[in-house]
């Protein structure tokens, strides 16, 4: 009986600092800009703690990510999730889903076959941009004039 691939769960993160490759493989991740977030995002747009990675399993045993936004508690992002062009609050991911979390800061997930992750080389893929529409972060908790 041959055994099923092994397949690896990547992130291609773009922001502030460039475009670099994260490997998945934990159950559970947190994004945000905080310094104790599993996977740091370098923007004032991206929340503290603005979104989860949550590990799930199909009825093969094959598994993939769903994104969450907010924090474990349950507070949403001020500037939510924009994913493949649409506002939601989560997401399964499937292979080339892009994420928006904010002007300049995206991530795209690939699921690839074992052997594949070394060569994948980020700077050659084209990340497709989104109109977006976010709050300016020096405006969050500024009341409007009457």
């Amino acid at each position: 009986m041959a055994s099923e691939p092994i397949q690896n769960h990547l992130l291609i993160i773009e922001d502030g600092k460039g475009r670099r490759k994260f490997v998945l493989g934990k159950s559970l991740y947190s994004i945000g800009r905080d310094v104790g977030c599993d996977i740091r995002l370098s923007s004032l747009f991206v929340g503290r703690h603005h979104a989860n990675l949550i590990q799930k399993s199909h009825e093969d045993g094959s598994c993939y990510y769903r994104i969450v936004d907010g924090d474990l508690d349950g507070k949403p992002s001020v500037n939510g999730l924009l994913i493949n062009g649409h506002k939601l609050q989560g997401h399964d991911l499937k292979n080339e889903d892009v994420v928006v979390f904010g002007p300049c800061v995206r991530v795209i997930y690939f699921i690839l076959e074992d052997g594949t992750i070394n060569s994948f080389d980020p700077d050659t893929w084209d990340i497709p941009e989104f109109d977006i529409t976010l709050i300016d972060p020096k405006m969050v908790g500024v009341a409007p004039e009457d």
